[in-house]
């Protein structure tokens, strides 16, 4: 394994790097300020459109897509110090560059599973970041956790699908330009109970969609995932060329889909917990207590040494993934992804926690970008599967290995 950046990506890097210091950390400020001033948290703030105008004329864009037709062409070794470089600024960098779950997955999923019609009217203004799409997955009613549970249903009449039933955290609904939701629902009760489900895309202003409210995390709005929402279905009528590949094929195509979800948000938590760390040395360095520097404080010292192991083996980890994914596919990779899906959320929790303490007070207020750090990253402790759920499969593949 070498993990040495190529040129593409290192030129890329620099560029990136570039634009984060010139542009988006500068912006961060602004962007709460307008948000705040709209008087709605997932309303779209003016800094943000400039950004996206700004990464366009960089070169800075698509560059999660490893297919060259629709994106950059990178692989995942290519784009994850890439993507970690987004992590510093969760809020605004990932869909400055267009890189913002959960269009990324959305994207990836029409353009492998999609068929032409759909990918020319949905795709094309994704990947031109022209709007907005969502996920409509987990349900309030079941454990959702196990995808086999999801209730809703997709009945075939005739020449369409009815869908029927609540979604929640619907990730992306909540953008004012959000325009396309992927359902998944049971279009057969009585299959295999991994050929039950279909995928389904329904245009947010078809009738029967009911968006009934904003789900706040930790009390943020999470608008960089463009925001989460309860949704009903109720009667909602789509034409049957919506379906997003063949009826059954619901449960491979999640799965297809949250596997680089899985490993996007791994990347960039790398970055948030950088920039956390990058946060409490600079705190450390200047403030003074009983006397002396945080700096000079044994227990300060400990936090920012432990911080800097857990980031260097995260990230490694992350790297051998992201190369077996390349090199094996993504079921090669399948340990790893799960592994890095534990592991990589607790360690950037754990060190925006230290981060914090190290601010006291200044750290869980608007002040500094911690707690909206902090919030993202224990978030991801249940997104895209909980840690539990990751353990014990884990755990089956390793014991099998030996049964």
């Amino acid at each position: 394994m070498d993990f040495q950046f190529d040129a593409r990506t290192e030129k890329l890097r620099a560029r990136l790097g570039t634009f984060l210091e010139e542009c988006v950390h500068p912006a961060e400020a602004v962007h709460a300020e307008q948000v705040a001033a709209a008087g709605d948290p997932w309303a779209r703030s003016p800094v943000l459109e400039e950004l996206k105008a700004e990464a366009r004329r960089r070169g800075l864009w698509n560059l999660f897509l490893p297919d060259p037709r629709y994106g950059a062409g990178l692989t995942n070794l290519q784009y994850a110090p890439l993507a970690e470089l987004t992590g510093r600024s969760p809020h605004l960098a990932p869909e400055a560059v267009n890189c913002a779950a959960p269009d990324t997955g959305n994207m990836e999923l029409l353009a492998e599973f999609g068929s032409e019609a759909q990918r020319e009217r949905w795709l094309k203004p994704l990947l031109e970041g022209e709007i907005r799409s969502a996920f409509c997955m987990t349900e309030p009613e079941v454990a959702s956790s196990d995808a086999t549970n999801i209730a809703t249903r997709i009945v075939r009449d005739g020449d369409s699908y009815v869908i029927d039933g609540r979604k929640w955290w619907s990730s992306g609904a909540m953008d004012p330009r959000c325009e396309i939701f992927i359902v998944m629902g049971k279009t057969d009760p009585g299959a295999d109970r991994h050929r039950q489900q279909s995928m389904i895309l329904v245009p947010r202003d078809t009738p029967g969609v009911t968006v009934r409210r904003g789900m706040t995390v930790f009390g943020y709005s999470d608008a960089p995932h463009g925001g989460h929402a309860e949704i009903d279905f109720t009667g909602v009528r789509v034409p049957a060329e919506n379906l997003v590949g063949a009826e059954g094929a619901g449960f491979a195509i999640a799965q297809a889909r949250l596997g680089p979800g899985r490993i996007h948000h791994c990347m960039r938590l790398v970055g948030m917990a950088e920039r956390a760390l990058e946060l409490l040395c600079r705190r450390a360095n200047q403030r003074i207590a009983f006397g002396r520097p945080l700096a000079e404080q044994g227990v300060v010292r400990e936090w920012i040494a432990e911080s800097r192991v857990r980031i260097e083996q995260a990230r490694l980890l992350v790297l051998k993934t992201a190369w077996l994914m390349d090199t094996v596919g993504n079921k090669g990779a399948h340990t790893e992804i799960q592994a890095i899906k534990i592991a990589t959320p607790a360690m950037a929790e754990w060190v925006i926690d230290k981060a914090i303490q190290g601010y006291g007070g200044a750290g869980v207020s608007q002040d500094t970008p911690l707690a909206g750090l902090w919030a993202q990253a224990r978030t991801l402790r249940l997104a895209d599967g909980p840690d539990e759920v990751h353990r014990s499969s884990l755990a089956k593949r390793e014991l099998r290995r030996w049964a």
